[in-house]
């Protein structure tokens, strides 16, 4: 059994927002990670797809997320199944963005869907047709 808690959580800042690592295996050898995503007002988040399913609930604010062409609009207390290897995106609410916990088997990649980068991709995006697992599943 491990206990992480809440002032030992991982934090990473990118340009969207904050990454909370709740438990992954470098945390206690969980075979899950979960992480929370507090999202920027507005955020427009990079197009992306994982290698594996991924579980989001939206705890605050709202979303739109755009996967695999089809728009769903998304609140608190809802929950979406994103498959895995398909493209998606996510758009923050204007004014309140929002605060997920989002859940993935340890070791998930991720990839940009095309195999190119986006111009203005952070330094935490994978380049090209690299595939990584993001700082806060590790």
């Amino acid at each position: 059994m491990t206990v992480n808690l809440g002032t030992d959580s991982r934090k990473i800042t990118t340009p969207n927002g904050v990454m909370t690592t709740l438990a992954s295996p470098s945390q206690g050898s969980a075979g899950q990670a979960v992480w929370r995503v507090d999202a920027r007002p507005g955020m427009v988040g990079p197009v992306h797809a994982f290698d594996t399913e991924l579980v989001w609930t939206w705890l605050d604010g709202a979303a739109v997320v755009e996967l695999g062409g089809e728009r769903h609009e998304v609140a608190a207390g809802d929950t979406m199944v994103l498959p895995a290897d398909v493209s998606r995106q996510l758009v923050a609410d204007a004014e309140h963005g929002f605060v997920s916990i989002v859940v993935a088997p340890a070791g998930a990649q991720v990839y940009n869907p095309g195999g190119v980068s986006e111009p203005d991709a952070c330094g935490l995006a994978p380049k090209d047709t690299e595939r990584l697992v993001p700082p806060w599943v590790r």
